[in-house]
């Protein structure tokens, strides 16, 4: 059993990365991570320009676990010989391209990591998992999925994909004309707004822009203090206790501690309107469209034809469609040998204390789960506030010793 590793991660998101940050200076741990991508990328469709983080920057890989790691925020800051200019320029928000770069020097830095290697999938063999990489077998005790969040598209556009109706995900990586075209954004979170807002400032702004979204307004992210307490992990704790149906309320009740818009996004949109219709005179140039939800899809021969039902019922012509809509949890595709092992509930995987999934099959170690547990561990999950301590927990468990203080 000697070339058994300690652990093999599949995907390397900002939540392995996290775990092989933290994992990187512990001794005698035997561990690789996986990523199919030829190097580090988040979100890179999203990285608009005034897009910024919607958490303090303490929350990044390490620090709220160990802050004295060589891969944190800071270390980043220092190395890049920019700590003095940073604190001086007194951001009211870390910019997420800054972030971004502070995730693939990380990524960079940490020699456990294997980019263009895909996992093609995942069995039991003799008692300890097997990952077959194209490339050969690998032997773990552990396995950590850190996939992420798959884009959410509503079944009925999904037919119409292409390159004018596309995923929120896809806005920056494929170049495409928008100056006096007619856009639709559709969804009323954060990165709805980031691209309404992005969209307002282009040099030659569409001809049209219309956001809809089913929520009852354009709501803020409920930052205040006792709310943030939801994404500490005495609270994560809590509710992970709970009882599923009283998980479901809750998850309702704070949606918008994580899934509002920030207050800044908010009041640049406003602004931009304000100076598109009062001083350049564009009347009706940005239409909004709350409690409405789009309920049907048509090609025309110059565009889209959009159903909407809501208080003002009426068809939205569009020359493109963007598709805020959202992200949801899916297994990835190597794990469909071991998928029908692993124990459901009707909301979801049965995600443990140590965020491990139940699996029927006999073997020396267990299958732990990065991102996808919203549904059992609250609305942090998918958040960066947590993303250090759940961490944490899972290496804790897999050393078999408390390592890291949780």
């Amino acid at each position: 059993m000697s070339d058994v590793l300690d652990y093999a991660a599949v995907g390397v998101g900002p939540a392995n990365l996290s775990l092989a940050a933290l994992g990187a200076d512990v001794e005698d741990l035997r561990s690789v991570h996986f990523e199919a991508r030829p190097d580090f990328s988040w979100h890179p469709g999203l990285l608009l320009p005034e897009a910024t983080l919607q958490v303090s920057p303490l929350k990044d890989l390490v620090t709220l676990v160990d802050p004295t790691s060589r891969y944190s925020f800071l270390a980043f800051l220092a190395n890049e010989g920019r700590l003095y200019q940073f604190l001086t320029a007194k951001f009211p928000a870390v910019l997420r391209a800054e972030f971004d770069q502070y995730l693939q020097w990380a990524s960079r830095s940490i020699p456990s990591i294997e980019f263009g290697t895909e996992v093609r999938g995942v069995r039991v063999r003799d008692g300890h998992f097997v990952l077959d990489t194209g490339h050969g077998e690998v032997a773990a005790r552990n396995v950590v999925l850190g996939t992420g969040q798959t884009p959410f598209v509503p079944g009925f556009l999904r037919p119409h994909l292409c390159a004018d109706v596309f995923h929120a995900e896809e806005f920056l990586s494929r170049p495409r004309e928008l100056s006096d075209r007619a856009v639709t954004v559709i969804g009323g979170g954060q990165s709805g707004a980031e691209i309404v807002r992005h969209l307002m400032r282009l040099d030659v702004p569409p001809r049209s822009i219309t956001w809809i979204t089913r929520r009852p307004g354009f709501l803020p992210m409920d930052d205040s203090p006792f709310t943030n307490e939801y994404f500490f992990p005495a609270y994560a704790r809590e509710f992970h206790g709970l009882p599923q149906t009283h998980k479901q309320e809750l998850l309702a009740e704070q949606k918008y501690a994580s899934d509002g818009i920030d207050l800044a996004t908010l009041q640049d949109v406003y602004r931009e309107r304000y100076r598109h219709e009062c001083l350049l005179g564009r009347k009706d140039w940005l239409r909004l469209l709350p409690r409405s939800e789009v309920s049907g899809c048509a090609r025309l021969s110059d565009g889209w034809e959009l159903e909407v039902k809501g208080p003002h019922a009426s068809v939205v012509r569009s020359d493109v469609v963007v598709l805020a809509t959202g992200y949801e949890y899916r297994l990835p595709d190597c794990m469909s040998e071991l998928a029908p092992h692993l124990a459901r509930a009707p909301e979801g995987l049965v995600v443990g204390d140590d965020y491990a999934l139940s699996l029927d099959l006999r073997t020396s170690g267990r299958v732990f789960l990065q991102n996808g547990a919203r549904h059992t561990w609250g609305i942090a999950d998918p958040n960066l506030s947590l993303l250090a301590w759940r961490s944490a927990v899972i290496l804790n468990a897999i050393l078999g010793y408390r390592r890291y203080n949780t």
